[in-house]
């Protein structure tokens, strides 16, 4: 199965930094979902909660906003 490369930061540290197989998001125009080799894409983030599935085990948490930018497979987000 082909995977995403996701880092997850946020002011204080890094969050995450691994292999997935998708990231959701909460989007200023709704929630959308990057899967492995989507388009390259950036876009604000507002709050609400962000999923993202490794190993087949989902995670979740609540942001407060934010950036995410998807770019060669690698998906950076900047969390609040």
């Amino acid at each position: 199965m082909k995977k995403l490369y996701l880092i997850i930061v946020s002011p204080e540290k890094l969050l995450f930094n691994g292999e997935v197989e998708s990231v959701t998001l909460p989007g200023s125009a709704g929630s959308f979902t990057i899967l492995p080799q989507h388009a390259p894409i950036v876009s604000s983030l507002t709050a609400g909660r962000f999923v993202y599935v490794t190993n087949g085990e989902e995670h979740t948490s609540n942001i407060q906003g934010g950036f995410v930018e998807m770019n060669n497979n690698q998906v950076t987000v900047c969390v609040e």
